[in-house]
């Protein structure tokens, strides 16, 4: 079973989970959005529209 209780730490062990899970989903966002100007890119010249 999954113990979830920080006891007295919790105050800075789940703001802590929070801050990393913000840094991911932030990283995740920004990787694909670079990726999908990245193919806009590509696919512009590609088509030679430069």
């Amino acid at each position: 079973m999954l113990d979830l209780d920080a006891g007295k730490y919790a105050a800075y062990v789940w703001p802590a989970f929070a801050v990393t899970a913000a840094v991911f989903a932030w990283m995740i966002a920004s990787s694909l959005a670079k990726a999908r100007r990245w193919r806009r890119r590509a696919e512009q010249r590609r088509d030679g529209r430069s």
